[in-house]
């Protein structure tokens, strides 16, 4: 095939897959329906919350799913914190026998959410009774910053959810609390808090529109993708994973949350998304931040490339299953492609050859393709503004959308880092450094 011929075939295939799979998403989403809620009191709650030096949240986080949800269990895993964490979990279990800490050391500890999440399955077993109805134990990982909606435990419990006793996981929705902070970089100037809020803004509607769209399509298509906050599994299910794996989570993949959706499905479990509840976290304002987190996400896709043979041969997954799994699969790679072929357009007209003219004679046709590929972007953002900002003006949707679009871009960014940290060999697990954590105060993770 030759370089021109490349040039016109790879733009139309990818913009052709992402339109129908907008389309769908966007189908879904408008087709949504109201959660059943079910009986919370049927089920054992137990909540796992993984820790790496959180002191800056964790007393907060665990007194609010205490308060929240009184009948639940919440399982604090240290992961060999250098900070105050574990004295701080120690004193709130000491006043309240459902507040359980999950201890890990080095050189066992630090090596994976994965790894931490299966020493508090580990625990749990330990704790529960002989004879317990382990089909009625239902797992819920949250983040130290999470705080679940107030009827996240009723729709979850719902006939659509855990109520079908073949549900082995559900996600919930995820939202960003700090979406109004009017100063989310308080030691900052008036421009650096302008761009905090709008990447801060760009994270919620992300979340809140498009990747619940997609999660809603992925429901019709039997590939719901579990995610690490709002992750709620029932006992029985991971202890399926268990006896095949080893453990439920994989201990040294990036995207563990993700992994253990594929795990339960191909171990013939469903699992379903709730959309209409939801866990709020802190989005973040700082670009370095937000880069090293998206970078851990678009390496682990790319490790996941690993599981279509499994997906393609199991009798879980239905053709349209598949090809949401495969399409998921390898964003990475297209993202990449498109960066390399980029280049490649970029040399030849530099070049001034053969390749240039074509790209030069088919200005109108890029333009027109350009155009395509971002109003599905510009459309979300009024949808955002009505169902979730109602008190901004209609233009404000418009321009959300518009930020949409040129936020998106930074998938390609990540994913040419995540490939350069593979071809590297760096597949370590680096927690993202919280808001309330500074360089200069106390030991933090480190961006990498």
């Amino acid at each position: 095939m030759t370089l021109p011929l490349v040039l016109y075939v790879f733009p139309f295939a990818l913009l052709a897959g992402f339109l129908v799979y907008w389309a769908g998403a966007r189908h879904a989403y408008a087709r949504r329906r109201p959660t059943r809620p079910g009986e919370p009191a049927a089920y054992d709650w137990h909540f796992f919350v993984p820790c790496r030096d959180e002191e800056a949240v964790i007393a907060t986080t665990v007194a609010r799913l205490r308060a929240g949800f009184p009948l639940g269990h919440v399982w604090v895993i240290d992961d060999a914190s250098d900070d105050l964490t574990a004295p701080i979990v120690t004193s709130l279990g000491a006043r309240d026998p459902r507040v359980h800490l999950v201890r890990r050391h080095r050189p066992d500890a630090r090596i994976g959410k994965g790894a931490a999440l299966n020493a508090a399955y580990d625990a749990l077993g330990e704790h529960l009774p002989a004879g317990t109805d382990r089909a009625r134990v239902v797992v819920c990982v949250v983040d130290a910053d999470g705080q679940l909606s107030p009827d996240a435990l009723d729709l979850v419990s719902g006939p659509e959810a855990f109520g079908d006793p073949d549900m082995g996981g559900v996600q919930i929705g995820v939202r960003m609390r700090n979406v109004d902070d009017e100063r989310p970089l308080p030691d900052r100037g008036r421009a650096a808090n302008a761009y905090a809020r709008l990447l801060i803004r760009m994270q919620d509607a992300e979340f809140a529109v498009s990747n619940t769209a997609m999660q809603l399509l992925r429901r019709r298509t039997g590939s719901v993708g579990l995610g690490g906050n709002g992750q709620f599994t029932r006992l029985t299910a991971l202890d399926r994973i268990a006896a095949a794996e080893r453990r439920p989570w994989q201990r040294d993949a990036l995207l563990e949350d993700y992994e253990l959706g594929l795990h339960m499905r191909l171990a013939g479990y469903r699992v379903t998304h709730v959309h209409d509840t939801w866990v709020s976290q802190e989005a973040l304002p700082y670009t370095r931040r937000f880069l090293t987190q998206r970078t851990r996400w678009a390496q682990g896709n790319i490790a996941c490339v690993r599981y279509a043979g499994r997906i393609v041969s199991s009798r879980h997954y239905r053709a349209r299953g598949v090809l949401e799994s495969l399409y998921t699969f390898f964003q990475p790679v297209a993202h990449l492609a498109t960066l390399l072929l980029t280049a490649v357009m970029f040399v030849a007209l530099l070049a001034g050859g053969s390749a240039a003219a074509v790209v030069l004679a088919a200005w109108p046709l890029a333009l027109g393709l350009a155009l395509v590929s971002i109003v599905p972007f510009v459309l979300w953002g009024p949808v955002y503004r009505r169902e979730f900002a109602s008190d901004r003006s209609r233009l404000k949707g418009v321009l959300w959308g518009l930020a949409l679009w040129l936020y998106a871009y930074h998938l390609f960014v990540v994913s040419a880092r995540g490939f350069v940290r593979l071809l590297r060999g760096r597949t370590g697990w680096a927690k993202t450094r919280r808001n309330a954590e500074s360089a200069g105060v106390g030991p933090v993770a480190t961006e990498s």
